[in-house]
């Protein structure tokens, strides 16, 4: 469940919100932060992680843990299968 893409829902989607064991979010905006921050527990130092942050860093949930995380994939043939960003892959086609 990622409960990131529309934090403004979470009063409509309260139950799936609390009935989940997995959760991740990734940079928020800041009236999103506030809303997630007071629902969830998230402290000021946890924030960091989802504020203005880059891709593959974030906030993980598992049951009552919170775990910041920052995942540097390397580029290559597997991030290109991964990649949820179209324009790497062309990119990297072009300097081959």
């Amino acid at each position: 469940c990622e409960v990131g893409e529309k934090p403004e829902m979470i009063s409509g989607a309260y139950l799936s919100l609390y009935n989940t064991d997995f959760m991740i979010l990734l940079s928020q905006a800041q009236s999103d932060r506030t809303i997630l921050a007071k629902q969830l527990g998230i402290s000021e130092h946890q924030l960091s992680y989802i504020t203005h942050s880059n891709s593959g860093e974030g906030l993980l949930f598992y049951g009552n843990v919170t775990i910041p995380f920052v995942d540097r994939f390397p580029k290559g043939e597997i991030y290109n299968l991964l990649t949820t960003r179209p324009e790497d892959v062309k990119n990297e086609a072009k300097t081959e």
